[in-house]
């Protein structure tokens, strides 16, 4: 985002004057400074106040001191709390002198200008060109994005932050215990606690606790479909869903991507992926899935963010799906790419301290948060592993949590060298979490060891669990067949075809439903890897067109 040029106000009641203000200042000014004008005090805190909610940078203020009601001083002082930095001059009359130097002690004012200012290449621009140079000395640009002003320790504020991180939309936190200006806000958007986190979109317009479905209509996400029939509906925007839906696209399929929060999946957790092909220094998850949102967007797939399926209705040779807003759309074709969750550990205090120190997954938002405290990772895999790495830009504390005695079965070789040569990071055999401790945030985690029995309590800042999966399938429950572990069987593994209603066999990836595919971590039988995620997504395409060929 650009930043918006600073702001010079002028402020005068009477009409001609403030037109005689405005293209003077604009003259020699309008370059490199925006000239606004107010046509009384009043209407100019209101403007002062706008400004304050949009972030644009106010550097100068011009006000005309005899104006009834709200005098120019009012309005300079109004100012300070919002632009403490902000320059500040008057327009006076010879009888407002005793005025304008009380106002050096009052509000701070810079300096006071005798009216008329004629010529203003003698009486004008060189004191506001002084006023203004000081004020750039010490601009610090303000960022010109969007806001979330809450409390510290907020679940709601929290849920938007990740659902921001997580679609890779730049924001800024600032809570009212850290920030002085998040108060300050706070009452010019003239909203009380109740109604936080306030969120502030990058024109200024301020939304009070919004759903996250709200918060992304209004920054342009897209969560209804354009049409009511596609030729394939791709559920789930991890790697096997982005893939399936750039080769649906660029195969001249009419294509949909639904997805609940983000694209990317479990993989856009992944702070490196190294063993990922053509890319010899690895390649973020969220890098990975960013291009391939673009590519998939680039060549026509109609993507839905965030949107929820919640049933599928079997109408052969079509599949109805039923949005959770209450919308259907119909598909020849439906590729299941859900994927998979971290499952919930069960421990004490874990629940109620979720989003405040206790977290599943990892990104930049947690990890900043509790920069130099002691931070934990529960669990041996590979993304806990690749997780407790990328902490340590974070502090030099962090220690791995697993119930076997070392990561040897679980975790891939490349990454055992790596945290084995990485003096920040320890591992913790052998042990679980029995409680984590906190008033509104957490503060100390009691772990016991399977070994002695014996439980510990040691301060934490953070505590991330990357424990087990658990298949996203509730929304096909009694549509397709499932293993115990409720993943998705096709091929081969299907263990019968009751309901199978045309003469062949199901193609690799399809599942026992016809027409219904199945590809990347949901599958039963998958190995979780990137690369396979992918090419099963875009193999899926294939027995697609074979499906369709056939109707």
């Amino acid at each position: 985002m650009t930043e918006a040029r600073p702001v010079i106000l002028a402020v005068d009641d009477e009409p001609e004057v403030l037109s005689a203000v405005q293209r003077d200042l604009r003259s020699h000014f309008a370059g490199d400074y925006r000239i606004l004008g107010a046509t009384g005090g009043q209407e100019a805190i209101e403007t002062i106040k706008e400004l304050a909610l949009r972030g644009d940078p106010l550097a100068l203020i011009l006000a005309d001191q005899r104006m009834p009601v709200v005098t120019g001083v009012d309005v300079l002082r109004e100012s300070l709390e919002l632009f403490s930095t902000t320059k500040k001059a008057l327009l006076t009359a010879y009888a407002d002198t005793d005025v304008a130097i009380d106002a050096i002690n009052d509000v701070g004012l810079d300096h006071y200008i005798m009216k008329p200012w004629d010529p203003p290449e003698e009486k004008l621009y060189p004191i506001l060109d002084d006023l203004l140079s000081d004020w750039q000395a010490g601009f610090r640009p303000t960022f010109d994005g969007i806001r979330i002003i809450s409390q510290e320790w907020s679940k709601p504020a929290f849920d938007l932050k990740a659902f921001l991180a997580m679609n890779q939309i730049p924001y800024r936190s600032q809570t009212l215990e850290k920030d002085p200006e998040a108060r300050r806000l706070m009452e010019s958007a003239g909203v009380q606690l109740v109604d936080l986190p306030l969120v502030l979109l990058a024109d200024g317009d301020p939304l009070t606790n919004p759903s996250i479905t709200e918060l992304a209509e209004r920054i342009g996400l897209k969560s209804h479909a354009s049409s009511p029939t596609y030729d394939v509906a791709i559920v789930g925007a991890g790697p096997a869903g982005l893939a399936a839906a750039v080769y649906g696209a660029s195969e001249g399929l009419k294509t949909i991507l639904i997805e609940s929060s983000a694209p990317g999946g479990q993989a856009a957790q992944s702070t490196l992926i190294e063993n990922y092909l053509g890319f010899p220094k690895g390649i973020s998850g969220a890098d990975l899935a960013r291009r391939a949102y673009s590519q998939a967007m680039r060549l026509g797939a109609e993507v839905l963010v965030p949107a929820e399926v919640k049933r599928v209705e079997r109408k052969d040779p079509y599949k109805i799906l039923h949005m959770a807003d209450g919308s259907m759309l119909t598909t020849k074709a439906l590729v299941v790419t859900s994927g998979v969750a971290y499952r919930r550990l069960s421990a004490g205090g874990l629940d109620e301290l979720s989003g405040a120190g206790v977290y599943y997954g990892t990104s930049n938002i947690e990890s900043n948060y509790h920069r130099g405290q002691p931070m934990y990772v529960v669990g041996g895999g590979n993304s806990a592993g690749q997780a407790a790495l990328f902490l340590t830009r974070f502090t030099d504390s962090v220690t791995i949590v697993i119930r076997r005695s070392d990561l040897s079965e679980t975790m891939s070789q490349y990454l055992i060298d790596n945290i084995e040569a990485n003096d920040s990071v320890g591992v913790m055999p052998k042990s679980l979490v029995v409680e984590a401790k906190g008033s509104d945030h957490l503060e100390s985690i009691v772990f016991k060891n399977l070994d002695s029995e014996e439980s510990t309590e040691v301060e934490a800042g953070a505590l991330f669990i990357f424990i087990g999966q658990k298949a996203h399938t509730d929304w096909l429950d009694g549509v397709v067949q499932l293993d115990d572990g409720g993943f998705v069987l096709s091929g081969t593994d299907i263990e019968h075809l009751k309901g199978w209603n045309v003469d062949r066999d199901p193609m690799p990836l399809e599942t026992s439903v016809p027409g219904i595919f199945v590809a990347g971590d949901v599958r039963h039988g998958s190995t979780r890897r990137v690369a396979e995620a992918t090419g099963e997504g875009s193999t899926a395409i294939r027995f697609v067109h074979q499906h369709l060929s056939s109707l």
